[in-house]
This record gives structure tokens, sequence and C-alpha cells, in this order.
């Protein structure tokens, strides 16, 4: 049971950068009722700072420093570019402050380790809670696929493929010095951005992923990084699938989010958020309602209201983040080498500075 439970059963929260992912955590948040007040708002920008608290009517600061020093709350929701995270999220644990961080964890996976080992100890010292925010583990189509898989629902699975084919949403790749263009600032492009959405799953489903395979390239020329991904996945199993990562300023035909083949059936991910079941003596059916990948943010508020206030462990780990970390650096070896590469293998200070 954590020993730093709030008095009044409700977690008071700072929420730290108030760029485009703020607003998706404010819909998350607002969709999943939990016991969270945001009481301080903080961003270098101060205008940006100010406009969020008054949503909240919360207390604007413009350095985490200062919030730190004069606010009063017990957790931070922390949405600032890639390269700030080690940082930052040290200082906020090193405070005793619980931390829902965006992913990914870092830029590398020697950085990551450094995040971790800092929770460890906090949480050793203060009970204190540190979860990756990495949505998609609450992604509710996600996660009735996973619930289809297990009743065997398409029987033995053979092969999957996941696709994310996406326009430069304005509000994250609009400006042209919007941090995800600088390599140094995301540690990547789209592969440690984006594709962690599309990984997260596959390894809910499948398992840990043993060697990836794949090439990298351009398809949005603005980004210096990676827009474009096509690799392969051998999970510790053996099955393979697909991962296709698009980022481009073009009209896209719809394309199943996922697509999963088994031994009598498929199951599909579409667009438009429904699951839908093609078996064997059956019609293609709908299972459910879809709900949206908005909604996943909710469920990622919920578990961690649960965890700070109660001690309840979230359906994943911190550390379980590091799969998708060591998923991209292992991609950008294979580009390199043009061979398959374990994810264990390389430097754990892999940079996309250094490719």
């Amino acid at each position: 049971m954590n020993e730093r439970l709030p008095t009044n059963e409700r977690v008071r929260m700072a929420l730290v950068g108030c760029g485009a992912i703020a607003e998706m955590h404010r819909y998350g948040l607002e969709r999943s009722g939990a016991p969270i007040d945001v009481v301080a708002t903080v961003d270098l920008d101060g205008d940006k700072a100010t406009e969020w608290a008054a949503r909240f009517d919360a207390t604007p600061y413009t350095s985490l420093d200062d919030a730190l020093g004069d606010g009063e709350f017990d957790a931070v929701d922390l949405l600032v570019p890639h390269d700030a995270h080690e940082p930052l999220a040290i200082r906020v644990l090193d405070a005793g402050k619980h931390l829902l961080l965006e992913k990914p964890i870092a830029p590398t996976v020697a950085a990551a380790q450094r995040i971790l080992a800092a929770a460890d100890a906090a949480h050793d010292r203060a009970g204190v809670v540190f979860m990756v925010a990495e949505n998609a583990q609450y992604w509710t189509e996600v996660v009735t696929v996973q619930r289809l898989l297990a009743e065997g629902a398409i029987g033995e699975p053979i092969t999957a493929r996941a696709a994310a084919l996406i326009p430069p949403l304005p509000d994250f790749y609009g400006p042209d010095d919007a941090w995800r263009f600088d390599p140094a600032a995301a540690g990547g492009g789209v592969a440690i951005d984006t594709g962690s959405h599309w990984i997260r799953p596959l390894r809910m489903w499948f398992g840990e992923v043993a060697e990836i395979t794949g090439a990298i390239g351009t398809s949005y020329p603005r980004m210096a990084a990676e827009s474009l991904v096509r690799a392969l996945l051998r999970f510790e199993s053996g099955l393979v699938a697909s991962l296709d990562l698009v980022l481009a300023d073009t009209p896209f035909a719809p394309d199943p989010l996922f697509r999963l083949t088994g031994t009598t059936g498929e199951l599909l991910i579409q667009p438009d958020g429904t699951v839908r079941l093609n078996a064997k003596g059956r019609r293609m059916e709908q299972i459910g309602e879809p709900a949206g990948y908005l909604e996943s943010y909710a469920g990622a508020f919920s578990e961690f209201a649960a965890a700070v206030l109660h001690g309840t462990p979230p359906a994943a780990d911190a550390r379980f983040a590091l799969g998708e970390l060591q998923a991209a650096h292992a991609l950008y070896r294979s580009a390199e080498s043009g061979r398959w590469e374990p994810l264990a293998g390389g430097s754990s200070d892999d940079n996309a500075s250094d490719r």
C-alpha cells in the first residue's frame, strides 16, 4: 500500500507540458472520471501555462522547479519532448511525486534505465508510483481482440499485420520548428514515436519480440528522421508479424489498423474502430461497438489513480514499456546492417543522433 496517499482520497496533479498531446490527456482524464484534480500547469510558454490553468482552475508555472518548490500536488503528468524525459522525470521522482510519463520512456535505452532506477529508489523511499502512459494498453478494440484470441476465435495465430498510415496532423507536425522534426529531440522518427502504439498491441497479443528486420525511409520530407517503416517482427514463439508506418501528406485509402490471421479465421481492427471477425463457417461479423482510440487515454488515468490511491498494480508496469523502445532501436540497427537484429543486442546507449 502506498504510504503517501492523499488525505482527501483524490490525486492532486500537475500537468507539465501544455502541447498537442495535452489535449488527448485532458480528454482521457475527463472521460475516465478518475479522482484526479489538475491543480498546477507548467509550460515554458507562460501564455500556454496560463491558458491551461484557466481550464482547470489551476496555478500556472513556467518551470518545473518553481512548481515543485511552491505547488501542493501529489503527482505529475509529464508531457514534454522525448529528450527532456530523463532530466525532468528524475527531478519529479527525486521530489517524491508520483509520475505518469508519456511514452517513450526516453530516447535511448540507457536513459530509460536511469529513469527506472530513479523510480525504484523513489518507490522504496516513499512509495512513489511510476507509470508510462502507453495508452494502447487500454485501447478498447485492442483489449477486445486480446479476449477473442484467448477464446480461440481464430484458432492458432499464424501471422499479423500492424499498419499506421497517418497524415501529419497540424497540432503535432504543423510548426516548422516542431520538435518531432528534430532527431536529437525525438530520438528518431515514427518508429520510436507512433510505432509504440502499434507494437504494444502486438506484444499484448503474441508475447515478447525476439528480433526485427526492416527498412526505414522518407515519406514526409519535413521530418529529418524516418517517416516510413517497413519491418518484420519475429516473436519468441516464432510467429512473424509485419509493421508498416507511413507518415505522408497524402489521402490514404481505408486499410485495417491490425489484421490477425489464424488457422480458423481472421480478426481486423478497422480505421473506424470496429473489430471484425471472419471465421470458418460464419459470416464476417462486427464484435461490439467501437469505442475509439482516444478512449484509451481514459484507461491510463483510471489505472494511475488506482495505483496512487489504492496501490493497485497497473496492467503493465513501467519496465514493460522498454519493449517498444528496444524494438525501435533494433529496427534502426537492422536498417543499417540489413540483418535480423535481436532486441537485446546493440549498445544500451543507442541514439538516433549516432545513426
